[in-house]
């Protein structure tokens, strides 16, 4: 911390106290991939008893139903873990949303499940960064928050969802009543090893493209059939030459084929989209739509399009300006040198955004390699990262505002 001291030095050094990273370490040591129900159930209600030592109310909530395309076409209901809300002063008349998310990338049988000391200060294991550490952060700096002055003039909603990492679909809704009359919201996603934020994201889309035509026999009468598989192979070629700057389209997969001695009647187009400006998503839809339309007339079978944009673009307005801008002034009164810069990935904080709330969404810990088995954590940051999003919360507390 800056040896320069400030009136909340003392208060902010208190931190070391808190048990950040024995918290963050027993979190991670139990899977919680978005898939493993029971892991989330047990993490949920670890999350459940830590964050009840805050003032207000947890709960836990169960989720809102998500519709998935299955590889034979059809629409089934997809269950997802619990949601965990914590909410402090409803009646304050300045309010936050700060929001996390318990689940990772990792399945129950993913290899990765071990917790090991890289070297000195440094961890490698299964959601250490992402984030497991980053909502140890968020729970001490609202501890951190409730020890000082500035507690009783600013109220929060806190939100960890269970399946941020397949796009919210069960708690995007709920993310989206809970940002409504907001100052401003954080969001604790891993910043970079350097400490540097995510400024502006790119949006993102998610389809799942159904082609149904009809079967044949591939010697007999082959004219007779409408092959779904090359439906489906010629709108991936279409929507890849939409691929531009402003754009990125990634045809992922096909499903469907079948015997060789038969014409394929089914497949199925997964599609993702990541436009960097609203403008570019509007021209990814309506050209998506018009390819569809294409298609099943040029082939001469249903085609229907199964996904949305569930991310939108995330650009820095001036309020989310100020918003990191008091980031940055906090960092340099605690000697960090706060800065950000554009990525291509996407959160919850895409959503919030869209929203019209201002967010920083990599308040979490410093750590790197994420979604992969070399996913580290920087020790030293759960400290410096709590300190950081206390002094901003107390600051915006103070101001009564941005």
């Amino acid at each position: 911390m800056k040896a320069d001291s400030f009136p909340e030095q003392e208060m902010l050094e208190s931190a070391v106290s808190l048990p950040l990273l024995p918290r963050t370490v027993e979190w991670a040591k139990i899977n919680s991939g978005t898939t493993n129900l029971d892991g989330l159930a047990t993490v949920a209600g670890l999350l459940a008893d830590a964050f009840s030592v805050l003032p207000g109310e947890t709960s836990l909530i169960d989720p809102a139903p998500v519709e998935a395309v299955r590889a034979d076409g059809t629409a089934d209901q997809v269950q997802r873990g619990q949601h965990l809300v914590t909410s402090v002063r409803p009646e304050a008349p300045v309010r936050l949303l700060l929001t996390g998310h318990m689940d990772t990338v990792f399945a129950a049988d993913h290899p990765f499940q071990q917790i090991v000391e890289l070297e000195s200060g440094i961890l490698n294991g299964p959601g250490l960064a992402d984030m497991k550490g980053g909502l140890s952060v968020m729970l001490g700096a609202l501890q951190l928050l409730e020890q000082s002055e500035y507690a009783s003039r600013i109220g929060y909603d806190v939100m960890i969802n269970s399946d941020e990492e397949v796009g919210s679909g069960s708690s995007a809704s709920r993310i989206k009543r809970l940002a409504k009359g907001k100052t401003a919201a954080l969001t604790y996603e891993p910043a970079l090893p350097d400490g540097t934020l995510a400024g502006e994201r790119g949006g993102s889309g998610n389809f799942s493209i159904i082609f149904t035509g009809k079967s044949a026999h591939a010697g007999r009468n082959p004219d007779e059939g409408r092959n779904a598989l090359i439906a489906a192979a010629d709108m991936a070629l279409r929507l890849k030459a939409l691929h531009r700057d402003g754009l990125s389209v990634n045809p992922a997969k096909i499903d469907g084929g079948g015997p060789n001695n038969a014409v394929p009647d089914h497949a199925i187009l997964r599609v993702n989209f990541r436009p960097k400006s609203l403008e570019d998503q509007a021209l990814a839809q309506c050209a998506l739509d018009q390819i569809v339309k294409e298609i099943a007339k040029l082939h001469d079978l249903s085609v229907h399009c199964h996904g949305s944009f569930g991310r939108p673009p995330k650009p820095i307005d001036p309020q989310a300006e100020r918003l990191f801008g008091l980031v940055k002034q906090c960092g340099a009164e605690l000697g960090l040198d706060i800065n950000w810069r554009g990525t291509g990935g996407v959160c919850d904080g895409n959503n919030i955004a869209a929203c019209g709330i201002p967010v920083v969404d990599t308040m979490g810990v410093r750590g790197g390699a994420i979604h992969s088995s070399d996913e580290f954590l920087i020790t030293e940051s759960l400290v410096e990262r709590t300190q950081l999003s206390a002094l901003t919360i107390m600051r915006i507390a103070e101001k009564g505002g941005l």
